[in-house]
């Protein structure tokens, strides 16, 4: 088959590769109809993320039609179903999936000790994301072997099209999750820095649950643009001053509720201090990741607000301001997504028009065209904000 195969930082390359098989009897193997291109995918391509290795197949954001099963699936999937493939791989029978935690499972991750030793404490097994999330290949190929295959799926009703379920398996959730996270009250002002395809699902989320206003922070005029069409008043921290402006829509108080959608990647330009700071202690491997965006937020978060993350961090950060954030009362949370938590409602949500994922998605390609669409998709060229591929 055809995949999408990880040689070395930024050298994603469409090799031919052996077909999976079923290995369990919880597997299943998926024929994929729809993949994406996913911002934390460029952590990989950058190779900001440690234990990837040549040969890796990438890609955690796919769905399609189940070929084959495992007996020990017992009838919970059957072949000829369409399904989202969620980048979370969980038992459903450990502690923390009865207690809906899927994304921190306690037994999918294959290398939970070492992850362990690099992250401090183990994810799920992911899907097509590093050794440290335990080596699966992942899902930007022609079929794809799902582990745990009885729980790791969410079906998808013939009324819904590839491009509006995709979405399903990572970013919706995550939009969702990050915005649910902050306990939107109908007073709320809720501010988003990063307005890419989590950021836009982010926005719209807010938007549902009944937030006052929603202020969108960025400074691509595509995504800009996106963020307005979705409800949201936009900053561009190019343009002006990000702290300024949400104080001037806040009355002087701040926001309520603040989510991080960017991550460890946050910038501001190379003119601010801060940034190259952050850029310094990086080369210097004092710090693996730049948290202007976590600064930012603390310093503007109204007292008793909360700080919500969902955007990707890896390892450690520095001149973190924890006196403000103690001081203020801040409440975080954060963490990868426990994706099929909230797929029920998210998908009776999309049938019934509240939202439709699809309108994120604005370049579609080969499979064969992923290398190339990586670069597009880094680059932000041609107003590229989301790419699907079809294999």
């Amino acid at each position: 088959m055809k995949a999408l195969v990880w040689h070395g930082k930024e050298d994603i390359r469409c090799d031919s590769v052996t077909d999976p098989e079923i290995q369990d009897s919880r597997d299943a193997i998926v024929k994929i109809t729809s993949c994406a291109i996913c911002g934390s995918d460029l952590h990989l391509f950058h190779n900001f993320i440690p234990a990837m290795m040549p040969g890796d197949i990438v890609g955690h954001e796919m769905m399609g039609e189940v070929v084959e099963v495992g007996r020990g699936v017992n009838g919970k999937l059957r072949v000829g179903e369409r399904v989202v493939v969620p980048f979370t791989i969980f038992c459903g029978e450990c502690e923390q999936c009865r207690r809906g935690n899927y994304s921190v499972c306690e037994t999918t991750n294959r290398n939970k000790a070492m992850a362990d030793k690099v992250f401090g404490h183990a994810t799920a097994g992911l899907f097509g994301y590093t050794h440290l999330t335990g080596g699966y290949p992942g899902g930007q190929a022609q079929y794809l072997r799902v582990p745990y295959a009885d729980t790791t799926h969410i079906k998808v009703p013939d009324s819904l099209s590839d491009e509006q379920a995709l979405f399903l398996g990572d970013i919706l959730p995550t939009g969702w999750q990050a915005a649910v996270q902050c306990d939107i009250q109908p007073t709320d002002t809720v501010a988003i820095w990063g307005c890419g395809p989590v950021g836009q699902m982010a926005i719209r989320s807010a938007v549902l649950l009944g937030a006052r206003q929603v202020v969108a922070i960025d400074c691509l005029p595509e995504r800009l643009s996106m963020a307005r069409a979705g409800g949201a008043i936009t900053i561009d921290f190019e343009e002006e001053s990000v702290v300024e402006r949400l104080n001037e829509l806040t009355g002087g108080k701040g926001p309520d509720k603040c989510i991080d959608a960017i991550g460890m990647e946050s910038h501001v330009g190379l003119s601010q201090p801060d940034t190259i700071y952050d850029r310094a202690k990086q080369m210097m491997m004092l710090e693996s990741d730049r948290p202007h965006v976590l600064r930012e937020m603390i310093y503007v978060c109204r007292p008793a607000g909360v700080i919500s993350i969902p955007g990707v961090y890896s390892g450690l950060v520095d001149k973190i301001p924890m006196g403000v954030a103690m001081n203020k009362g801040l409440t975080f949370r954060m963490g990868q997504t426990h994706v099929n938590r909230w797929t029920d409602d998210l998908v009776r949500r999309i049938e019934e028009g509240q939202i439709d994922p699809s309108f994120v998605i604005t370049h579609t390609a080969r499979l064969e065209d992923g290398p190339e669409m990586y670069n597009v998709f880094r680059d932000k060229r041609d107003s590229c904000v989301k790419v699907v591929l079809k294999p």
